[in-house]
């Protein structure tokens, strides 16, 4: 692996130093190596000046900073780690404040408003984690919760009105239904925090709501249930997707995500005939061949590493063994994954690395960094 560097990505948990820190940081809580190196990556992550503005969220500056901190369960950052999270506090007092503003006046959500990498969504997982008692975390949750009912022109509440990325349009918007982006992930938060005995009002209710809309946009196919990435205008006028079939089963868009955060939701609300369900569709997806073929990547955010932590970590819910019998063909395809690209934590092999030790260890991370995949 490379040396850590000092360019302001490092503040990154996608793409930097903050991300990659999370693996020797592991290593050395299972004694695979000293706490020095992780220290190193850690001095790395934070060499240049720590961002608490517009930009920053779980996947980058404070928020990110933090994580990372926290993830160490030393006392030795702990001076650095209360000055981070004030600065986190003040910056989700900010950035209610504003997303508040805004949905008053009637404009649509973006990703950056409530997502998991640089929205809400994201920096209450670090709150529920680290700072459930910091005062933020339940306007965030209610905040959630509103955009669960639909807005004024009967669009989903979670609606955006730009396209889920520059290359692929969707005139008029679209609802997405991932996790790294969409409402799956607040789904998994809200259940998680149900599931934590953090609640507001409405926050039960919210959770059915969500999953009511899956229910509506689930597809049936010959190998099991699956779920389009987004919904478009056309998609609503029509009532039916023009995604012809299961896409690749990533954890940031695909069924494995999706089915997981039902899970957890069902878990959450005490069915057990929707959990059934969910970790059918689950097991179903990771015994079908043709759409494990889709797996070219190795990383985390689409690729094995992030399908293999999901799937480890619902097998340890599960109501059946169906979706650990799955585990061991994902582990082989880890071993077989490489990535030539970088080391960071997302797309590189920091996470695929993170993910076989999963695996080799078959016990939950000592850091507890897949907190950060809204899977735990």
């Amino acid at each position: 692996m490379t040396a850590p560097s000092s360019e302001p990505v490092g503040q990154s948990l996608a793409a930097g130093a903050a991300g990659t820190a999370l693996l020797h940081i592991e290593r050395a809580h299972t004694g695979e190596q000293p706490w020095h190196s992780a220290h190193e990556w850690i001095k790395a992550a934070t060499s240049q000046q720590i961002s608490a503005g517009e930009p920053a969220g779980l996947y980058f500056g404070a928020p990110a900073i933090s994580f990372t901190l926290h993830a160490t369960r030393t006392g030795r950052y702990d001076r650095a780690t209360a000055v981070i999270d004030a600065h986190v506090i003040r910056l989700t007092e900010r950035r209610l404040a504003d997303v508040t503003a805004r949905t008053a006046c009637g404009e649509a959500a973006a990703f950056a408003d409530y997502d998991l990498f640089r929205g809400l969504t994201g920096i209450a997982v670090l709150l529920l984690r680290h700072m459930p008692d910091a005062g933020v975390l339940e306007p965030i949750l209610s905040h959630l919760v509103r955009l669960t009912y639909p807005t004024s022109e009967q669009l989903p509440g979670w609606w955006v009105a730009h396209d889920p990325a520059s290359t692929v349009p969707t005139p008029g918007g679209h609802a997405n239904l991932g996790t790294a982006h969409g409402i799956t992930g607040i789904l998994a938060l809200l259940a998680l925090a149900l599931r934590d005995d953090v609640a507001v009002d409405g926050q039960a209710d919210a959770i059915r709501r969500i999953c009511a809309c899956l229910d509506a946009w689930q597809q049936d196919g010959e190998t099991g249930p699956w779920w389009p990435q987004w919904i478009t205008r056309e998609d609503l006028e029509c009532g039916r997707t023009r995604q012809l079939g299961p896409g690749r089963p990533s954890w940031c868009y695909g069924t494995v995500g999706i089915a997981r955060a039902q899970q957890l939701a069902a878990i959450a609300l005490g069915d057990t005939t929707r959990q059934r369900l969910a970790e059918h569709a689950l097991a179903a997806c990771l015994r079908d061949p043709a759409q494990l073929a889709y797996l070219t990547g190795a990383g985390l955010c689409h690729g094995v590493a992030g399908v293999y932590q999901t799937a480890w970590r619902a097998a340890r819910d599960a109501l059946t063994p169906d979706i650990a019998a799955c585990l061991p063909t994902l582990a082989a395809m880890l071993d077989q994954a490489d990535v030539h690209a970088d080391d960071s934590l997302l797309t590189g092999s920091a996470g695929l690395a993170l993910a076989r030790n999963t695996a080799a260890r078959n016990a939950p991370p000592h850091s507890g960094w897949d907190t950060c995949l809204l899977i735990i």
